[in-house]
């Protein structure tokens, strides 16, 4: 090559050279030495996540020398574990809002500190500043069966409580977390019914009817879901929901006639379920009278002769049960045909 073209492309060459390090500053998404894991829980309607990294013991010891006593620790590898909450909890009777918060732990010989810094996109506990705690809560670590690989996992989940569990090589950290779901689902409740739910019927009754469930204690608001509801489309449902709310404001007489006045309006399917509650209240007879009511008013129903049959096989009437079972067989669609067959059998076993 001329040497005058050469020492013409050598800048060029030098150029290109120093370019391709910023170029590949991207990097390569390789396997991790400690993989990425995410575990979640819904407790009521507020969902909890955990974000984190598990590191392996891989033959170490790891409480005391690996992760030092005293010492700030990230609660996982590389970058911050996370703890995410959709709505406000108690983590051991310390209250946080809902959100985002970096999960760091001060583990000692006894109990242990867990924090939740409202710094969430730190690399580890490295930049950790006590200053930007949500809360700081004390824990008890147990002993544990070995876990190679560091892992959290949700314990013990009801409509309102949940505990957290740290756990890796032969200890566990469980974190106790509450939350208020009445509270929470009011909130969500007053939210949705703003949306498309309030031009139904639907959506009025069933935030009457969940109030009078949880017993929420909003009973004036109640009643008037449930009068919206009603406005829009009176019927079983709504009637008995709004004779419930009435029933808890100790007016009985009110309920009462609510409750009859929605047996007038109810509808095959609606007097059928009725039927099936009070078979579980366990009021056989009760039960029977509105089944038989359901088959006079719909004669041309399989499903009500069905449902007076399992009626009277309840209450251990088999005689009855067998007869009425038969009905239901004779006029029942094919793909109902062999589970009434069956019922019939073992009436006669």
């Amino acid at each position: 090559m001329n040497r005058s073209i050469s020492r013409a492309l050598f800048p060029a060459a030098i150029a290109i050279l120093a370019a391709l390090p910023a170029a590949g500053q991207a990097g390569l998404t390789l396997p991790e030495a400690s993989p990425r894991a995410t575990v979640s829980q819904r407790v009521g309607l507020t969902d909890i996540e955990i974000s984190y990294h598990r590191p392996a013991v891989n033959k170490r010891k790891v409480f005391g020398e690996l992760v030092p006593w005293k010492e700030v620790w990230r609660a996982g590898a590389n970058e911050n574990t996370t703890i995410q909450f959709s709505s406000p909890v108690t983590v051991e009777g310390k209250a946080l809002e809902a959100g985002t918060y970096g999960v760091h732990m001060l583990p000692t010989e006894a109990d242990w500190t867990v924090a939740f810094s409202k710094q969430h996109l730190a690399w580890g506990s490295f930049s950790y500043d006590e200053k930007e705690d949500a809360a700081r809560v004390t824990v008890h670590p147990r002993p544990a069966a070995f876990e190679e690989r560091l892992s959290y996992r949700f314990d013990d989940p009801t409509e309102t409580s949940v505990t957290a569990v740290l756990h890796w090589e032969k200890l566990e950290v469980p974190i106790a977390i509450q939350i208020d779901t009445k509270a929470v689902a009011l909130a969500s409740i007053r939210d949705q019914l703003r949306g498309l739910p309030r031009f139904g019927w639907q959506g009025w009754n069933q935030a009457a009817a969940y109030s009078l469930r949880a017993e929420t204690g909003n009973v004036e608001e109640a009643l008037g879901w449930a009068d919206r509801s009603i406005g829009l489309n009176e019927n079983f449902n709504n009637l008995r929901t709004k004779a419930g709310l009435i029933e808890l404001k100790g007016d009985a007489k009110a309920a009462a006639a609510l409750r009859a006045r929605a047996l007038q309006v109810a509808r095959e399917p609606e007097y059928n379920l009725y039927g099936y509650q009070l078979l579980a209240e366990k009021k056989y007879d009760e039960a029977i009278a509105v089944f038989r009511k359901n088959v006079k008013d719909y004669p041309a129903s399989w499903n009500a002769y069905d449902s007076l049959a399992e009626g009277y096989a309840t209450k251990g009437d088999k005689k009855l049960a067998a007869e009425f079972y038969g009905k239901a067989l004779s006029m029942a669609p094919e793909a109902q045909k062999k589970r009434i067959q069956d019922a019939i059998t073992r009436l006669k076993a």
